[in-house]
């Protein structure tokens, strides 16, 4: 891929204040984009991005950022709906209020974030959506039942949101990672009772051994962003360390 394949394009990248969204903003602006970062807190950000505070929880704070990137920059090339939040437990174990909160910001938000944009993303020659599922979409992980729920959603919304658009010219994909080592993954493990030995287990069950890299999860994006990848839409990428299909077994095991 060429250093300059998003030149002339804008990225808008939600939660891209830190994580694999802060990776992602990063590595689109390195390869030419003029990337907006969609956060409740923007401080800090480095000065090849641009931060504009809002709320994907929020319609009418997602609307008022939405519209003042295009006005700042033109209008909206490329989406990356990544913002979202952990939940751990069982069905039992996750209240209704915190069922309603993690889908309107896992599922909903990427709703509101993308009807905002279409009206930029259809006069765009390069439009794409990408949007952040995870293996916990067709995987059963334990004590994942919300946060497995909500990416479901969002897997079944992307393909969704393909059809919809494709005739529009407008590329809808998303990226499934396994357990990325971000701060979102270290602020989950200190709920459990002993974070070290979660942490060991998080890296195990990646057929490679160790939790995915942002870095990782951001080519991914881009790769499905740019505009050499015309022919990908509807499509969910697997960045899983062979989590999902490799069945790899233990050193010394016996076929």
């Amino acid at each position: 891929m060429s250093a300059g394949e998003f030149d002339g394009l804008v990225a808008v990248v939600t939660g891209g204040a830190s994580g694999i969204g802060l990776a992602t903003a990063e590595t689109l602006a390195a390869r030419g984009a003029t990337v907006a970062v969609l956060d409740r807190n923007t401080d800090g950000l480095p000065d090849v991005l641009t931060g504009f505070v809002a709320d994907v929880s929020d319609r009418a704070s997602v609307d008022q950022a939405i519209a003042a990137i295009a006005d700042r920059f033109g209008g909206i090339d490329v989406v990356v709906n990544n913002a979202g939040i952990s939940a751990v437990g069982t069905v039992e174990e996750n209240d209704d209020a915190e069922w309603a909160r993690v889908l309107d910001i896992n599922v909903v938000g990427m709703a509101r974030v993308t009807s905002a944009a279409l009206p930029w993303l259809r006069r765009s020659d390069a439009a794409a959506v990408v949007n952040l599922a995870s293996i916990a979409a067709l995987n059963g992980l334990p004590q994942r039942a919300l946060y497995s729920a909500s990416k479901g959603a969002v897997l079944a919304l992307t393909y969704a949101m393909a059809t919809d658009h494709v005739g529009e010219g407008i590329r809808v994909n998303c990226v499934s990672p396994a357990t990325v080592a971000t701060p979102f993954v270290e602020r989950m493990l200190q709920g459990f009772a002993d974070p070290v030995a979660e942490r060991a287990a998080l890296d195990a069950r990646q057929a490679t051994g160790r939790m995915v890299e942002p870095a990782e999860v951001a080519a991914a994006i881009a790769y499905l962003a740019s505009p050499l990848s015309g022919s990908t839409t509807g499509t969910a990428l697997d960045v899983d360390g062979g989590m999902t299909h490799l069945r790899v077994r233990p050193a010394g095991a016996r076929a």
